[in-house]
């Protein structure tokens, strides 16, 4: 198992929990997502303790860039809090865990001897707190957009720069930041990475797990 966590002293009290159960071998602690990868060539783990938060870095780019690189081992990411576009983009990533920061020691032990023997664990108190939001649907949400704004969201979805994004729609530049803005107003999100997620969570575009 590898844990990664950008605070030292996080790590160690992980460490210490999962070192009291009997199904997993902490075989190296990264800080961020560069170190984690090469621990991954390196140790080729089982599973993969991932920080959700990891300063200017998220978790799930890790976990993105870990299936794309043909990287089989299971995941359970670990945080104080997550959205409903992080959740969703975690499921669409077939993450296999989600455990909470402040659950008990036994809880993340459960955790993980659970998707040590191929099953989910998805923390209840989490997965409960998230079903009783009251959210609009996404023909609600998605209804707002005009044609051309759900195409933009697409390609944003797809990765797409303005410039390519104006190529494909045969608009130009300005236009596409015109829609852009729309799109995050209506949608309520802070910024392109936050659309793309949003993209992939409602299905919009698909995961590609290859390059």
């Amino acid at each position: 198992m590898i844990i990664l966590d950008d605070h030292p002293l996080v790590r160690k009290g992980i460490r210490t929990v999962v070192s009291s159960g009997q199904s997993m071998n902490v075989v190296g602690e990264a800080a961020n997502a560069k170190e984690a990868l090469r621990l991954l060539e390196q140790t080729k783990p089982d599973l993969v303790l991932v920080d959700l938060n990891l300063g200017n870095e998220n978790g799930l780019d890790l976990i993105r860039e870990a299936r794309r690189s043909g990287h089989t081992c299971k995941y359970i990411i670990l945080t104080s809090s997550v959205t409903r576009s992080e959740l969703q983009l975690a499921q669409a990533l077939q993450v296999e865990g989600i455990c909470l920061k402040e659950a008990f020691p036994e809880d993340l032990l459960y955790a993980v001897e659970s998707v040590a023997r191929g099953r989910k664990y998805y923390d209840p108190v989490l997965m409960g707190s998230m079903m009783g939001e009251k959210s609009r649907s996404e023909e609600q949400e998605l209804s707002e957009l005009t044609p051309k704004e759900l195409e933009v969201l697409m390609s944003l979805g797809k990765g797409l720069s303005n410039k390519e994004i104006a190529s494909a729609l045969y608009i130009t530049e300005f236009t596409v930041k015109k829609h852009v803005s729309q799109v995050l107003a209506k949608l309520v999100l802070a910024d392109r990475t936050q659309a793309a997620l949003y993209a992939l969570s409602k299905g919009l575009v698909q995961f590609e797990m290859q390059r």
